[in-house]
């Protein structure tokens, strides 16, 4: 075979990569070179020496979510959740390969990439530069880095494509977008466990990033779940478990989430895989995923997408024992309620617990509500009455002169009942704590009833839950019932009150 023939060949294999690469981001990914981690971090920008290529092939979770991203990013208002665990390469996918073809698939596409710092997401933009600059990469999409493009955070095409990459609370102010990349949202475990940080981020993606996006642009969202308040957690439905697939979530918008376990504990896993079979196979073996299976919290949280261990943090619901009836005998009784002002915030709760002659406790009822302060007021009154004036009353006195015209106020429109209220001390935790050992040990009763699964949920996520009122409200009753003596009653004397 002559040279000419040769190079006829290798010109013709050329042409027939670059087009399959066009049709498909499979083809894509197997044609370009797909950088690893930066060989020296303290490169500047324009210098960033990479280790070429990963270190793996394309595997079974990475073939999924590249199809995944391809369809979200040409639906009209698509929305992606990914979750997977730590290493296993979805922000390489996600975040640097697969903009790098949306950029240059079309003219004039504009992309964000977010993530909860500057470094980070300019890290992520030297990488998917990187590609861009590739020699093939200008062959298949007849389009290359501008001569002006010299910073990783904020380079252009010359299709007139644009990528754009910010701190998720630094915020990128006058530029749209087709679409927004949002890539680790939350540092760690000391931003997650923050209240005002997860305020702070919710407020970035709401007020900022989403203004971003021109009409029917894409979000995708990669995360790990490091509390059941993360940004995901405040999209995601109150009853999301763990599925995957097409959910209507609570900003009117249905997101395709993809959500894969380190160890696949769900019935419906998007590989296919069997309850036990572990991510990864072919490059994490199971001595990898030991050393992080022996601490609970991170591997429910970082490995399996859920914020909390399913036998609990504080407390282990597994162990409240239910009851269709309350036990005969003379029970001291107590109303607890945990206070919200807002239809649409935190909820109002308000338990019924109860302490047996024998030590026992019973949990025999739960109020539970969001509604302004007029109804609010209303419903306790209600419940009052419902209760008779034998079940003593609590009621929090926050903090301030306005709490105690609260105070005043409720203790007026409670006439009839005894009503005690003192301000909280401590931390919620250390507040719950009592109530959770007996729990614990098997001592609470509940009685059956359709508000037993969200008090359930509540325990087991707390002091990572969401919302809190239901074990507030049940803290200061046990210790109401601990520390004083409420009026015992007889179950039949309740019933006819």
């Amino acid at each position: 075979m002559t040279n000419y023939s040769r190079l006829q060949r290798a010109a013709a294999a050329e042409l027939l990569i670059r087009r399959k690469a066009r049709e498909s981001i499979h083809q894509y990914v197997n044609a370009i070179d797909v950088p690893g981690k930066p060989v020296d971090d303290d490169e500047d920008d324009d210098g960033a020496d990479f280790s070429f290529s990963i270190e793996t092939d394309l595997a079974a979770h990475h073939e999924l979510l590249l199809a995944k991203l391809d369809e979200v990013s040409t639906k009209p208002h698509g929305r992606l959740m990914v979750f997977m665990p730590p290493g296993s390469a979805k922000s390489t996918y996600a975040s640097v390969v697969f903009p790098s073809r949306y950029l240059g698939q079309k003219r004039n596409r504009k992309v964000i990439l977010a993530s909860y710092g500057d470094d980070l997401a300019r890290k992520m933009g030297r990488r998917t530069r990187s590609i861009v600059k590739q020699s093939r990469y200008a062959g298949i999409f007849n389009a290359t880095l501008t001569a002006e493009s010299k910073a990783a955070d904020q380079f252009a095409l010359t299709n007139g494509s644009e990528y754009m990459a910010c701190g998720i609370l630094g915020g990128i102010t006058g530029n749209r977008a087709n679409g927004i990349i949002i890539d680790d949202p939350i540092k760690g475990r000391e931003q997650a466990n923050s209240e005002t940080i997860r305020n702070k981020t919710f407020d970035a993606y709401s007020d900022d990033l989403k203004t971003r996006l021109i009409p029917g642009g894409w979000i995708v969202l990669i995360q790990t779940r490091w509390h059941e308040d993360d940004l995901a957690g405040r999209i995601l439905p109150e009853s999301w478990a763990g599925e995957s697939g097409p959910i209507m979530c609570r900003d009117g918008n249905v997101w395709e989430v993809l959500c894969l376990q380190a160890r696949c504990e769900v019935d419906s896993d998007p590989l296919g895989r069997a309850k036990g079979e572990y991510l990864w196979p072919e490059w994490f073996d199971q001595k990898h995923w030991a050393q992080f299976e022996s601490n609970a919290r991170t591997w429910s949280a970082l490995y399996q997408q859920r914020p909390v261990p399913l036998e609990g943090n504080l407390f282990k619901p597994d162990r409240l024992v239910t009851v269709d009836a309350i036990p005969a005998g003379h029970i001291y009784w107590f109303r607890a309620w945990d206070l919200a002002s807002t239809p649409d915030g935190d909820w109002t709760a308000g338990p019924l617990l109860g302490k047996t002659a024998d030590g026992k406790f019973i949990i025999a009822d739960m109020k539970r509500f969001r509604e302004g302060p007029d109804i609010r007021d209303e419903i306790m009154k209600n419940t009052a009455a419902a209760d008779g004036r034998r079940v003593k009353i609590g009621i929090p006195q926050d903090p301030g002169q306005a709490g105690k015209g609260q105070v005043l106020y409720l203790t007026r429109a409670l006439a009839g009942y005894t009503v005690v209220s003192s301000p909280e001390t401590g931390d919620k935790v250390t507040r719950a704590e009592p109530f959770a050992a007996q729990v614990n040990v098997g001592n609470v009763m509940v009685l059956r009833g359709d508000w037993n699964k969200a008090l359930i949920d509540e325990l087991r996520s707390f002091p990572n839950s969401t919302y809190d009122d239901q074990v507030d409200g049940l803290s200061r009753a046990f210790g109401e019932l601990m520390t004083k003596a409420p009026m015992r009653i007889s179950e039949d004397t309740l019933r006819r009150t």
